[in-house]
């Protein structure tokens, strides 16, 4: 529900809208309410994701009922009863590039069209209601019509690269990324079934009902070129065709480019750019992806990563930080149960038996994606399966070894003879850790919130978003409270429960289920 906006010549302009307060002419067959577990997870996440830097909407309150909806969390057909509640947000828009769709003739595919078919007249008001409010720069820059609304495509185009670039860096999978939840200022917006990765998986997916990956972690990208394709095919005449369309072209190589410059600032590479430095980035995420680490803290590791020196045995001097590594890489049996395929039992099995009978038409099968990361999967397994935990873990040593030390010699490059060393190394240290968190919202930490509110417990929500306001910093206290995890599990300090929030996550955190 839009309540109105309010303008501040401090603090800019923001719309203000209640989520879950009740039915509205557009609930469908929905009871419009919000109950307090989905609440409070978009409660920390927007801030969560303001405070790294990433443009999002914002959160101001959170306001419990006495109502109670009937929900099922799991979607496994299993419905309780959950406490509702209304979440006070904010943005300087809400509107998304769905809501340029509502004017879109009807579908050959689905027959359905759009509830403003044919209101061009709307949509060019609704367009220069966008252009003239939130880009007045290109307002003022353009008295030509349509290149007016081409500059504003392109700037477009680029904030969602940026955007996307931006949940990439710090892991974030947004989970349903439709046109409906892509904000038409770059903003992160809509907050469902989202997820921080916690181990590596280019194949990550936050939300277990996206059975096929459409939104899974490496696919974000390619589906927000999708989505601005789609947002280009609403804005029809208003838009000359073939100059968005070339537009589209740059968005991979405009992402490219943010994601690379993010990245090197993770690695504290700060004075030169190089063209190995994307191999380098690569092989990393290889690394981190074969040896089953936890994306967050690797890279916060980093920075203790000793400058080389003159003299060094390397080995000798990367090895203590190595061993920190290793602590946030995965077990076999963690690895083991990563690499399960998760393709139907029945179709995986037509496959197999498809490469003994029919090769040719095996080959042609197992170039689409969703098989051949099922084969990958599968190889990966095999070999888990023909090697013990003391192999892996030597393994995962010369792994990382190896890349650390590519990585050192990368940094000598830093400095060409004539610079303050001393000063590079202090400009590498800030860098790398204003850009690589030490804390995120990963799903267990949201758990562990949700569960005390459920109870009436509202210390762990506070101190958690104390937490998430400082992401960076390591002045924040990052101890969760004692008590029983998310699955009713009572365990010593020390163990699997209290974890610091900036640790490896507990073994019980893989098994939360968001939809």
């Amino acid at each position: 529900m839009y309540l109105g906006e309010v303008e501040s010549g401090t603090y800019g302009r923001w719309e203000i809208q209640v989520k879950g307060a009740g039915v509205t002419p557009y609930s469908r067959d929905g009871d419009g309410r919000k109950v307090l577990r989905s609440s409070i997870r978009e409660f920390l996440c927007s801030e969560a994701v303001a405070a790294l830097g990433i443009p999002s909407t914002r959160a101001a309150s959170l306001v419990t009922s006495d109502l109670y909806a009937s929900r099922d969390p799991l979607n496994k057909g299993q419905r309780i009863l959950e406490r509702c509640s209304v979440v006070l947000r904010l943005a300087p828009s809400f509107i998304r590039f769905g809501s340029f769709e509502i004017f879109l003739g009807r579908d050959e595919f689905s027959g359905l069209q759009g509830p403003s078919a044919g209101r061009h007249d709307i949509r060019a008001q609704l367009l220069d209601y966008v252009i003239e409010t939130f880009y007045p720069c290109i307002q003022q820059a353009h008295s030509n019509r349509k290149d007016r609304n081409m500059a504003f495509f392109r700037e477009v185009m680029m904030r969602t690269a940026k955007l996307v670039a931006q949940w990439q860096c710090v892991g974030f999978c947004h989970g349903v990324l439709n046109t409906d939840n892509m904000s038409i200022l770059g903003l992160t917006l809509d907050y469902g079934p989202f997820g921080f990765m916690d181990r590596f998986d280019p194949d990550f997916i936050c939300n277990a009902s996206d059975k096929r990956g459409r939104y899974s972690y490496q696919a974000q990208p390619s589906v927000c070129r999708w989505n601005l394709a789609r947002l280009a095919e609403a804005l029809g005449s208003e838009l000359d065709g073939a100059e968005a369309g070339a537009i589209l072209d740059e968005f991979m190589l405009t992402y490219e480019a943010f994601y690379l410059s993010i990245m090197r600032k993770k690695l504290g590479l700060v004075r030169k750019e190089e063209t190995e430095d994307s191999e380098l980035i690569s092989d990393l995420l290889h690394v981190m992806h074969n040896t089953g680490a936890d994306f967050t803290n690797i890279f916060r590791l980093l920075s203790c990563v000793p400058w080389p020196e003159e003299g060094d045995n390397e080995r000798a001097t990367v090895g203590p930080v190595v061993d920190l590594i290793l602590q946030q890489c995965a077990s076999i049996q963690e690895l083991k149960v990563a690499n399960m395929p998760t393709m139907e039992d029945r179709e995986l099995a037509m496959i197999l038996s498809m490469a003994q009978t029919n090769p040719v038409m095996f080959n042609i099968v197992a170039d689409r994606s969703g098989v051949a990361q099922q084969l990958e999967r599968m190889g990966r397994l095999k070999e888990l399966l023909e090697t013990n935990e003391d192999e892996l873990k030597e393994k995962q040593r010369d792994d990382w070894i190896h890349w650390v030390s590519r990585y050192r010699r990368r940094l000598t490059r830093e400095c060409d003879g004539t610079c303050d060393l001393p000063l590079i190394k202090k400009e590498r240290l800030s860098v790398m850790n204003s850009n690589n968190p030490r804390v995120v919202l990963r799903n267990y930490i949201a758990q562990n919130a949700i569960q005390a509110a459920e109870k009436g417990d509202f210390s762990e929500v506070e101190r958690v978003l104390k937490a998430l306001e400082k992401p960076y910093s390591d002045a924040v206290g990052l101890e969760p409270l004692d008590g029983p995890n998310a699955f009713g599990e009572k365990e010593q300090r020390g163990r699997d429960l209290t974890v610091g929030y900036d640790r490896k996550p507990p073994a019980w955190a893989q098994r939360i289920c968001i939809t």
